[in-house]
């Protein structure tokens, strides 16, 4: 399935990682095991934020992608469900042909 990872990290446990080095390895080891299609980096409320777009193959993955970051970083990590615009097109289109089969009404 097509995820959205973000992580947010508080600014001290994040400077400490990028003075000692550690932050880029934990990114690298992030990419290298899920192979994004897509990744992005920027500033949010603050805080040092990262999102990556790949995709999950099983839910156990979970645990091993998000602890390295608790761990470390003391960070907020959470997991969304994304599509592509063939993927919301594609299930529009379901979804209109289910609603026409819902009783009137409803």
């Amino acid at each position: 399935m097509r995820t959205l990872l973000k992580i947010t990290m508080p600014p001290e446990p994040a400077n400490k990682a990028i003075k000692d080095g550690s932050l880029p390895k934990l990114f690298q080891t992030l990419t290298e095991s899920v192979h994004p299609e897509s990744s992005y980096y920027y500033s949010e409320n603050g805080k040092r934020t990262a999102f990556f777009v790949f995709d999950m193959k099983d839910a156990s993955q979970i645990p091993s992608l998000c602890e390295p970051f608790f761990m470390s970083l003391n960070a907020d990590v959470s997991f969304y469900p994304v599509m592509n615009s063939e993927e919301l097109k594609a299930g529009l289109e379901k979804a209109m042909r289910n609603i026409g089969r819902l009783p009137v009404g409803v």
